[in-house]
């Protein structure tokens, strides 16, 4: 059964995080929306590159989703963190037993989702002093459970191929990973 992934996405978010999980994702038969938080229809990243998002970020739609990613980028962190049905998603997914991802500085909006009491995970470095639940570990991507995490832009890669395993299997990320040149 094909899985689908719902990537949030707000002015400010890091985009090769955006990009890179979306692409990866669908190379490896995932089904991908691509919410936008805020009010721009059209958001722009952190660098100034400008997406359009699938639709807008629809709480009621969320629990259809096999698994939900926060994406980095200070703003977009921020943007999420200050909204409360963003935040309900996050405890929900992990109630029921689903995936959330999260890179950078995304895992700032699961501690205030208060999801990491307990969990092992890692962050961008440079937000590790927000981060106060849980084991941060240093590491380029951390898995405990159901809840994935990474460090940065220069692991969304590794990233997105993780979910992949997370996902749907370990053989469909290495396939994934040969195509695109990268060690899994």
């Amino acid at each position: 059964m094909k899985k689908n992934v719902c990537v949030l996405v707000a002015d400010g978010s890091e985009e090769m995080e955006v990009v890179i999980t979306v692409d990866v994702l669908r190379r490896a038969g995932i089904g991908v929306f691509l919410a936008g938080v805020g009010e721009s229809r059209m958001v722009t990243t952190s660098r100034g590159v400008r997406i359009a998002p699938d639709g807008a970020w629809d709480p009621a739609e969320m629990m259809r989703f096999d698994a939900l990613v926060i994406p980095g980028g200070v703003g977009g962190s921020q943007t999420m963190r200050q909204d409360d049905s963003v935040k309900q998603a996050v405890r929900e997914f992990m109630l029921a037993g689903k995936v959330v991802a999260s890179i950078c500085a995304g895992p700032t909006v699961l501690q205030d989702a208060g999801v990491l009491a307990g969990k092992t995970y890692t962050s961008n470095p440079g937000s590790r002093e927000d981060l106060t639940a849980g084991t941060w570990v240093d590491q380029p991507v951390a898995r405990d459970g159901t809840l994935l995490t990474s460090q940065a832009p220069g692991t969304a890669f590794a990233f997105a191929l993780a979910l992949i395993e997370a996902l749907d299997s370990r053989e469909t990320a290495q396939k994934v990973a040969a195509g695109l040149r990268v060690r899994l």
